[in-house]
């Protein structure tokens, strides 16, 4: 394809983010410029690493600026692959975005450098590479347009997804000579409403909408049904004497956990016990959280008004180091183990898992999406046997799935969500998720809201009229 401005009007072409949840990557050209929508990683599958060390299908240097939608690591994680590859325009995304992702990227360097030398070959990026790409990197508030080029302007919007999290509306103005269009990127859409944060926002007045499709193919739990889940386990589990392991992502899903158990404590619904936040990176996010306050809803500020602390806690234990994690697991009682990665696929959760798997007191809960390959997923789907970083362990421990705590719309809610553009919206492309839960709510979109949605199909070119 050719990768020079497209001078017959207003293209889109997805390069990553589809078949798959991960790896978000939109390309988008006009007549004057070539801009991206978001560069993640793909991650969990087998295949993961190799896939994220294909080149990229457009010319890094030929592309004007990146937009980001979130700090996840699925839509950044290669954004230092593409500065190595030549990309030296713009990244923009919200403040919060931005200090997030330094953090994410900073993390992932040790993981990328390992699987690198485990397999003798190069790594896809180094220090320099996300140091440069900070340099890059200019910020932009919510509800301020942006002009990006003579024909291209951006706006931000609420996702409610994480701290920062945006959607991305592009005005392409004068595509093919006529009235301009308008493209909305929804980035990962929250699961509103949600302890932390305000609730998603509407986009109304799109032409195009590239959407998110997670959980497509189902719904969550209802939001009691979620809390009194977690307060059941939780308190079964420590009333018998075990240990609660919760695998959660160091962006989010650590900061709601930590504020929902610490109002069962508050409450006296669970027997106050220790509470070990077994993540160096979750615990960096969560001073970023506190740091970006005013952007929780209403009922968490006035509670910080009223002077409460919305992540400490008595008994919180925070772990310094390998050796302080390391003796976790023999400390007698029960206890409450928060640790990274969400899906298992690296971090200290995978030790505290093969110590605990084979304990029939011990509990797992899975309070995220597990993607396929990952050994988070085989968890979920409750193995008999699992392989943790090399060992065959057999599981003997309780597995609970909490999915209201997903930090993604289920699909009543992205239909929903829809809804509101669907008097103007011309096309939906249904994109980041599996193939079936993009094929299922494209489906409903078409059947229930009389909207053209398509499942979008890698590298294929998407005129914008």
């Amino acid at each position: 394809m050719d990768t020079n401005a497209n001078a017959k009007g207003y293209s889109l072409t997805a390069c990553g983010g589809v078949g798959n949840a991960t790896g978000a990557n939109f390309w988008v050209q006009t007549p004057s410029m070539q801009f991206l929508v978001d560069c993640g990683l793909v991650q969990g599958s087998q295949y993961a690493t190799d896939e994220n060390r294909q080149p990229f299908p457009y010319k890094p240097g030929q592309i004007s600026c990146l937009l980001i939608t979130h700090a996840h690591m699925d839509h950044v994680g290669r954004i230092p692959k593409l500065v190595k590859e030549g990309f030296k325009g713009v990244i923009y995304s919200t403040p919060e975005t931005k200090d997030l992702a330094a953090l994410m990227l900073d993390d992932a360097l040790g993981l990328i450098t390992r699987e690198a030398e485990q397999r003798g070959v190069p790594a896809i990026y180094g220090a320099e590479d996300v140091a440069k790409a900070m340099s890059l990197w200019k910020t932009v508030g919510y509800h301020a347009a942006l002009d990006l080029s003579t024909d291209v302007s951006m706006f931000l919007k609420d996702a409610g997804h994480v701290l920062g999290s945006s959607i991305i509306e592009v005005m392409l103005r004068g595509a093919r000579g006529g009235a301009g269009v308008k493209i909305a990127f929804t980035g990962d859409l929250g699961n509103s409403p949600t302890p932390l944060l305000r609730d998603t926002e509407y986009v109304t007045d799109a032409d195009y909408i590239v959407m998110e499709s997670v959980y497509g193919d189902r719904n969550h739990e209802a939001k009691n049904v979620r809390d009194e889940r977690l307060k059941t386990v939780l308190g079964e589990t420590l009333r018998a004497g075990g240990t609660v392991v919760i695998p959660a992502f160091s962006l989010e899903r650590t900061q709601v956990i930590l504020y929902e158990i610490h109002e069962l404590f508050e409450k006296g619904a669970l027997p106050t016990v220790p509470v070990y936040l077994d993540s160096p990176l979750g615990l960096k996010v969560t001073e970023v959280y506190k740091k970006y306050e005013y952007d929780f809803n209403a009922d968490r500020q006035k509670e910080i008004a009223a002077g409460g602390q919305l992540f400490d806690m008595p008994g919180l234990k925070i772990v310094r180091n390998h050796q302080e994690s390391s003796a976790i697991d023999r400390i007698q009682g029960p206890k409450i183990i928060i640790s990274g990665s969400g899906m298992s696929v690296g971090g200290r959760v995978i030790n505290h898992e093969r110590d605990l798997l084979g304990d029939p007191k011990a509990t797992i809960i899975i309070v995220g999406y597990q993607v396929p390959g990952s050994l988070g997923r085989e968890i979920e789907e409750r193995a008999k046997r699992v392989n943790v970083d090399g060992t065959d362990v057999s599981v003997h421990a309780r597995i609970e799935t909490i999915s209201g705590y997903s930090s993604h719309k289920d699909s009543d809610h992205l239909v929903e969500f829809v809804s509101h553009a669907a008097p103007r919206v011309k096309e939906v492309f249904v994109a980041m998720g599996e193939t079936k839960s993009s094929a299922f709510l494209a489906q409903r979109l078409r059947d229930e809201l009389s909207v053209n949605a398509i499942v979008a199909e890698k590298g294929k070119e998407y005129s914008l009229d």
